[in-house]
């Protein structure tokens, strides 16, 4: 016997935030500076700091918004849509990293400022799953998939890009926006319920001879 099933996944909420570079860590804060761990995110070795900083775009700016750890090879800001009218600019929506062609923005420290070129994006909706739950679920790193809400304001999320790794825990991830338009809220319950092909046909994302349960690993 085949199963056809939802698989449930945790939500996570992204408000906007900000990775740096140790480079800007030293600009922003002062040379040797070292990010300060105020909560560990679901993520593993992911967490908020206790820093903040100001993001200022053409038209407006954006109050202590929180810095992320650890630090990255290229520093990245993560805004709503929403928020790109305060600031003024235009952020295209992007996997974390690809920041090519991306709107810059000028951060405010303490003890400086950096100019970004570049680097203001749009988180696009994701999945983090670990590599054994994608593998048990045919998912690679960087497909797409769908996943269903229900509650109040009911919604089918497609375009939902799979981040596969082994440093990964089960969690969807959208931002602000997509949330409030729908009424969900960090720990909430959603469903993955297909991978997608090509255009709109969808392919059912647990066709196995048992169930497979996901989302904790040895």
């Amino acid at each position: 016997m085949k199963y056809n099933i939802p698989i449930q996944v945790p939500v996570g909420v992204s408000n906007r935030h900000i990775h740096l570079s140790q480079e800007d860590v030293d600009t922003l804060f002062g040379a040797g500076y070292q990010l300060s761990e105020m909560k560990p995110l679901c993520q593993p070795g992911q967490f908020a700091c206790k820093e903040v900083l100001t993001v200022a775009g053409v038209k407006g700016v954006l109050s202590n918004v929180r810095v992320l750890g650890p630090t990255r090879k290229q520093t990245q800001v993560e805004i709503s849509r929403t928020d790109s009218f305060t600031l003024g600019v235009q952020p295209p929506v992007r996997d974390s990293g690809d920041l090519k062609d991306t709107p810059g923005c000028v951060l405010i420290g303490p003890k400086g400022s950096v100019i970004l070129k570049e680097g203001v994006i749009l988180a696009c909706r994701h999945l983090h799953i670990h590599s054994k739950d994608a593998e048990a679920l045919a998912i690679k790193d960087k497909e797409r998939i769908t996943v269903s809400f229900g509650g109040e304001r009911s919604v089918i999320f497609q375009n939902v890009l799979a981040r596969v790794g082994d440093a990964m825990a089960l969690e969807f991830h959208l931002d602000t926006d997509e949330a409030n338009a729908c009424m969900i809220k960090s720990g909430d319950v959603a469903y993955l319920i297909a991978k997608e092909e090509s255009g709109t046909e969808v392919k059912p994302i647990l066709e196995v001879e048992n169930p497979v349960k996901v989302g904790k690993t040895e």
